[in-house]
């Protein structure tokens, strides 16, 4: 007999691709007890070995990528540290990397290979999820006061009975001006992608008998730029095919186009250096793009990111192009599009915000939303969907549910702590376009001190590492940079007017925002260094009392941007930081420093 266990917990995160990831660690970081649950074996999503598409964002987009864009938090530690262990960019390591940056949080109780069935309510609040556990044959019963629904086709919202949306509005509804003129159910479709290696030496390849053969005519402009990995526009569903009612049909619509498409590289006689590739991989899960869409107090729509608004609950942001996909995908006429290339890549002017009343259901009062299923229009959508934007609303939905906690509410009413979640999220190193940094805690803002360097270049002095903002914005650099570096290395220095007892301090190093990080093996030419040469290597921390060093930490191949250091309380006068080596770059950077005695 099938055992049922039952669990209690502070936050249940169910869907475990980024954005739930994301929710998860922020949320355990910041004191919640968190259940998170994910169906699949291993975790990522479509970003995981399973999908294989790499981490889009802000920083890079079609036709232009916004300059010091890339986004920051949770998924920049995440990058990073694949970036560290995972210089060949295979996608099963980056699974581990996930799967360990989740269990090092003490707060977190992973469920993988575990499906969420069902939602018990009450009074428009869930109480409790029953989800099945398929490699033990266990039935787990996780209570909590909060919830929130990464799963992407929003499933456990559909399940609480939370409102919902699947399709595209047309210009009456939201009067956008890239709507279709009348609403229907129509969806971007569904992708499987594969890998390709040389062999070093010829292979042929036989089309089975099962897969379809693509030609001219039905690829249209389609790109085919790359024989050893799979392609975008291999894509059907959101036609007359469901992407969830009928998901195993489009699975296997795609095995036949995908097997084509390698066909056509092989055989076509258009891909010679294509001689010796044989196939290495090929999907068996569809990467989705579109299904349902939850209702929250707010609709996102093509307007808001047209005029790039930065809303008052700003929690997130997004840039990556309006890149809304043909109906259909691969089996729809590409004469039918307006382009011919299987999408259109409607620009984005500029980075826009995303308010905290989309990332929860606005009738299930205790149920957050993430990833796709946010509430945002189809057109809002197509920008919002990519995994960058998906991660950094999912670090959103994790510190709002630490507030929520925190005072005892629901996500609703964290509107009312909306700068109190604005501050905690800017502290966790995520960026919010147009809000600035105000840190009550921080001495050196707070106390009389001066900020000293070896040196600085124009524009970079001392003072800028201690700001409004830990990051370039357009032309203000917003950090120290030194001068080329000395032997010796090159330093900077907090100088108190007097005697200090400190017992915490924050680095944020500068990892270059506008430099594209690779999860594949084919989108390395746009970033192939061993790490971001901007940021700090080793560094040396010293505590200083009339010119005594009383303290000394010393690291050696730091890879990451975001350095806490916590110790007993000492009380000095200088607090001088070191940089000794960097990853390549002839300067020392550092974007933030914050010194603490909590």
């Amino acid at each position: 007999m099938m055992k049922t266990i039952e669990k209690h917990y502070d936050f249940v995160v169910v869907g475990g691709g980024m954005s739930g990831i994301c929710a998860a660690i922020s949320a355990a970081r910041n004191g919640v007890k968190t259940a998170f649950v994910h169906d699949r074996p291993v975790l990522g999503g479509n970003a995981s070995s399973e999908v294989r598409v790499g981490v889009n964002g802000a920083g890079r987009t079609t036709p232009v990528a916004f300059k010091n864009a890339i986004e920051s938090g949770v998924i920049l530690e995440l990058m990073l540290r694949n970036k560290k262990v995972n210089p060949q960019y295979s996608f099963n390591v980056m699974d581990n990397v996930s799967w360990e940056m989740v269990i090092e949080e003490k707060n977190i109780d992973l469920y993988l290979n575990t499906s969420m069935q069902t939602a018990h309510v009450e009074n428009n609040k869930i109480v409790s999820i029953d989800a099945f556990q398929n490699t033990t044959w266990k039935t787990f019963r996780l209570y909590a006061d909060l919830f929130a629904d990464n799963t992407g086709d929003a499933n456990l919202a559909y399940e609480s009975g939370a409102d919902w949306t699947m399709g595209r509005e047309g210009k009456d509804v939201y009067g956008e001006s890239l709507a279709p003129d009348v609403s229907d159910n129509h969806t971007m479709g569904s992708t499987i992608l594969y890998t390709a290696r040389d062999t070093g030496k010829p292979v042929k390849f036989t089309r089975p008998s099962w897969a379809y053969e693509i030609t001219d005519d039905i690829l249209g402009r389609r790109n085919v730029h790359e024989v050893s990995n799979g392609y975008w526009w291999v894509e059907v569903g959101g036609d007359d095919l469901n992407t969830i009612e009928n998901a195993e049909d489009i699975r296997d619509e795609l095995l036949k186009y995908a097997y084509g498409a390698f066909d056509y590289v092989k055989n076509s006689g258009k891909f010679p250096h294509a001689e010796n590739y044989a196939l290495d991989w090929i999907g068996s899960v569809p990467g989705k793009r579109e299904s349902r869409r939850v209702y929250g107090d707010y609709v996102l729509n093509q307007n808001d990111i047209d005029a790039a608004r930065i809303f008052d609950d700003a929690v997130a942001y997004g840039g990556w192009s309006m890149d809304d996909h043909t109906i259909g995908g691969i089996r729809a006429k590409w004469e039918a599009h307006k382009k011919g290339h299987g999408s259109v890549w409607n620009p984005v002017d500029d980075l826009y915000t995303i308010p905290h009343r989309c990332i929860y259901s606005r009738n299930i009062e205790n149920l957050y939303v993430g990833g796709r299923c946010l509430s945002v229009s189809h057109m809002a959508l197509s920008s919002t969907r990519v995994i960058g934007t998906c991660a950094v609303i999912g670090q959103a939905i994790g510190t709002s549910a630490a507030i929520a906690k925190k005072y005892g509410i629901m996500p609703r009413q964290v509107n009312e702590h909306i700068s109190e979640l604005q501050q905690l999220l800017l502290k966790d190193d995520a960026f919010l376009p147009g809000i600035e940094t105000k840190d009550s805690e921080d001495l050196i803002s707070n106390t009389k001190c001066t900020i000293t360097a070896s040196s600085y270049k124009e524009g970079a002095e001392p003072h800028k590492a201690n700001g409004a903002y830990a990051r370039r914005i357009e032309e203000e650099e917003n950090k120290w940079i030194s001068q080329p570096m000395s032997k010796d290395g090159e330093w900077l220095q907090v100088q108190f007017d007097k005697p200090t007892k400190i017992n915490e301090i924050l680095l944020r190093f500068d990892p270059n925002f506008s430099k594209y990080f690779a999860t594949r093996i084919t989108d390395s030419k746009r970033n192939n260094e061993e790490m971001q040469a901007e940021l700090v290597r080793d560094y040396k921390i010293e505590l200083i009392k009339d010119c005594k060093v009383l303290k000394e930490i010393l690291v050696d191949d730091n890879f990451v941007r975001v350095n806490h250091h916590k110790f007993d309380s000492i009380t000095c006068d200088t607090v001088k930081i070191i940089v000794l080596k960097t990853y390549g770059d002839e300067s020392a950077r550092i974007d933030d420093i914050r010194i603490y005695a909590q």
